[in-house]
């Protein structure tokens, strides 16, 4: 599918994937390319305009990464964030050196001179900044258009180029109108179009599902969550009882999943097949402690009970909810870091029989929740809280094992019921319990214990690339705490995670 949108230049930077949600939420379809991409790739999807991104390197190392040169004599408006402003700056002749103070956080911004890129913007703001270079000489033909106390060059244009680089960063919540600036930039300066929207999507993926599929037979890898579910009810919109969902219950699920999930896709009228396989993923597990590992046995045993069912419904292709941020913390975007695998994509063997269908993958997970209301996917599905693929395998940290299972359901299922009681289910963007491979000692009824410990984990997050804990109130956890200990047998001490993403992901594995 071509679309023309803004392409980002990814060099290294933490904040990439905010920078392609913030012009997502602006209307324009965005996308994450590495850096090295060369001029003719980078136009064959004629994009509006090109950001490049912020990184940790410093220009003037040798091995720096820098985009093709070639770039900057194309008339396609560029924006340098950080590290961008600094690359194109070392490219085109200026100086990038170490800064003798560096700036990180808050830093106020004086604007200098009038420009489209500040339209409807006060003189002076606060901006969030987070560098240890700064540019010290501009190169021929670029202006200053704004300062802060330790960057003279915040914000720099050429003079007959649409092309702008600034130090700080306009797509983190800490700037003020950052998403102006960006708005700006795209309106103003690239002309850019108002073209993203979901109805349009829709209709385009259902028509490249069908080209795709063409005659072929699909079986959907489902999970019962919200990824999965609207990857089925998009893909049997295109291409009808040509697909059969198979849901697996690999023994690694919460309490009372299978039936709830079975209940909602009868609810739903799709076609669908229950599949236990619990004793074969638990036997695969054995003896297994590293969370990679986990993932990529649940990742390789999902495919292989996959492909079984798809010769007898005499499928050729599997369809999966692979998400965005899936991807890129995958690595399956070129030049990216690992940071963890998702089973259902760095998970899956290099060699498959079946043809690979992700609908989803260029899709934020709030915008999958949107595509879902689009289709009609029930509310209650919609707004279920995320669950990872491995289940709750990623949730014991250790090896798993059946009693282990046992006792985390039961603790999960009471935070969980106590959340929606409380009515805080939907004000957290997921939540669950891990359990620990520690003991503590307790005291209980005057008897000393030495049992086991459970995490509880709650976040607020809009697409799960970066993710904050939730300030649940201190008289709920206190409830919650009182029934895990006295509920569950073999827990003695309950912990809560106060942990942010970045540093921490979501999951603990």
């Amino acid at each position: 599918m071509k679309r023309r949108g803004v392409l980002i230049l990814n060099f290294g930077s933490q904040y990439v994937q905010l920078i392609a949600r913030r012009i997502r939420e602006l209307g324009v379809y965005s996308q994450i390319i590495p850096f090295y991409h060369n001029v003719e790739k980078i136009m064959e999807s004629e994009p509006y305009a090109l950001v490049f991104s912020g990184g940790p390197a410093s220009v003037y190392v040798q091995g720096a990464p820098l985009p093709d040169e070639r770039i900057y004599s194309l008339d396609i408006p560029i924006l340098g964030i950080c590290y961008g402003l600094q690359a194109i700056t070392h490219q085109l002749g200026g100086t990038v050196e170490k800064a003798q103070k560096q700036e990180y956080g808050r830093a106020k911004l004086e604007v200098l001179k009038d420009d489209p890129l500040f339209e409807g913007l006060p003189k002076s703001f606060d901006v969030w900044m987070s560098h240890a270079d700064k540019v010290s000489k501009l190169p021929q033909d670029f202006e200053v258009l704004a300062r802060s106390e330790n960057s003279p060059y915040a914000v720099i244009k050429h003079r007959s180029k649409p092309i702008y680089g600034v130090q700080f960063h306009p797509e983190v919540s800490h700037t003020e109108y950052g998403k102006d600036i960006l708005a700006n930039f795209l309106f103003k300066v690239a002309k850019a179009k108002v073209d993203w929207k979901m109805e349009n999507f829709l209709e385009e993926k259902i028509e490249e599902i069908r080209e795709q599929v063409g005659t072929k037979k699909v079986i959907c890898a489902l999970s019962g969550g919200v990824d999965s579910t609207v990857a089925f009810a998009l893909t049997y919109r295109a291409v009808g009882d040509k697909l059969l969902g198979i849901f697996v219950d690999h023994g690694l699920l919460r309490k009372g999943e299978a039936q709830e999930v079975e209940r909602y896709f009868k609810q739903m009228g799709l076609p669908f097949k229950m599949v236990d396989a619990g004793k074969l993923f638990l036997e695969r597990l054995k003896g297994v402690e590293d969370p990679e590992e986990k993932r990529r046995i649940v990742g390789h045993t999902f495919v292989e009970v996959f492909e079984k069912e798809a010769k007898e419904f005499g499928a050729q292709v599997l369809l999966q909810g692979t998400l965005y941020p899936d991807v890129v913390e995958s690595a399956g975007i070129e030049g990216a870091q690992v940071i963890k695998t998702h089973h259902n994509v760095g998970g899956l063997p290099e060699r498959m029989e079946l043809e690979l269908l992700e609908p989803l993958r260029e899709l934020f997970k709030d915008e999958v929740r949107e595509l879902g209301r689009l289709l009609g996917v029930p509310k209650e599905i919609l707004q279920r809280h995320p669950f990872p693929g491995p289940g709750l395998a990623i949730r014991i940290l250790g090896e798993v094992k059946a009693e282990d299972l046992e006792i985390l359901r039961e603790a999960d299922a009471i935070f969980i019921e106590e959340l929606k009681r409380a009515g805080l289910y939907d004000k957290v963007w997921q939540a669950f319990a891990v359990l620990l491979p520690v003991k503590s000692v307790g005291v209980m009824g005057d008897v000393r214990t030495y049992e086991r410990v459970v995490g509880l984990r709650a976040v607020n997050s809009t697409d799960g690339m970066t993710a904050d804990w939730s300030r649940l109130p201190y008289e709920f956890l206190d409830h919650v705490m009182r029934r895990i200990i006295n509920e569950v047998k073999g827990i003695n001490r309950v912990v809560y995670d106060i942990s942010s993403k970045p540093p921490a992901t979501i999951e603990w594995e």
